[in-house]
């Protein structure tokens, strides 16, 4: 089956467009229960999904990020506003990062802004995450330039390819070019979190 290109491109800027964050305001004041936290999540979150069947969160993921000291415990059975923020940045990370590069990234945080329902001065979680996610709107449109460039590029390889295998081999050089891309990305922020001090206690194996 032919794919035409334009439209493959097409629909590729328009899942750019709708990536979406979990703004600060969006976010309820109040300490929630663990199945109001996976709910709340689930629906916000639902966007990013692959499989509508896939779970953006669940208990059990909840209660794994407390045993590994991604996630502080929480008051009286309760998740604050902050958990859940704590939770959306680990949502992000968990794609592309080892457990123990996300503690070491989160540790700092936790111990030094993490501070529910307390006036911690200048920087608080709250503070921090509004300002990183503000970032995005940026980010999209630079990401989309970026992701012509590459596709246009794809397209222009293996011009003496047999019609019936040059879209394969031309969608498998785009994949290719992202792939690369999040590698290099991937080794970049690996080397940041080798570079941070390991103060959780925790040798790196």
């Amino acid at each position: 089956m032919t794919i035409d290109t334009n439209d493959m491109l097409n629909s590729i800027l328009e899942s750019l467009s709708r990536i979406s964050y979990i703004k600060l305001e969006d976010i309820p004041n109040i300490d929630l229960y663990m199945d109001q936290v996976t709910t709340f999540m689930n629906s916000h979150l639902a966007s990013s999904k692959r499989n509508p069947d896939d779970k953006i969160l669940t208990k059990t993921m909840i209660n794994n990020y407390a045993k590994n000291q991604l996630l502080p415990p929480p008051e009286k059975k309760k998740y604050s506003k902050e958990h859940q923020l704590l939770l959306i940045f680990i949502y992000y990370f968990k794609n592309i990062l080892s457990i123990q590069d996300i503690q070491d990234l989160l540790f700092p945080i936790t111990r030094d802004f993490f501070h529910p329902g307390k006036d911690s001065g200048d920087y608080d979680i709250k503070s921090i995450y509004q300002e990183v996610f503000s970032l995005e709107k940026g980010q999209i449109e630079f990401l989309k330039q970026d992701i012509i460039d590459k596709f246009k590029h794809a397209q222009e390889t293996f011009p003496e390819a047999e019609a019936t295998d040059q879209e394969f081999l031309r969608t498998f050089s785009f994949v290719c070019m992202l792939s690369f891309d999040v590698y290099v990305k991937k080794m970049i922020i690996e080397k940041l979190i080798d570079s941070l001090p390991k103060e959780n206690g925790k040798d790196k194996k």
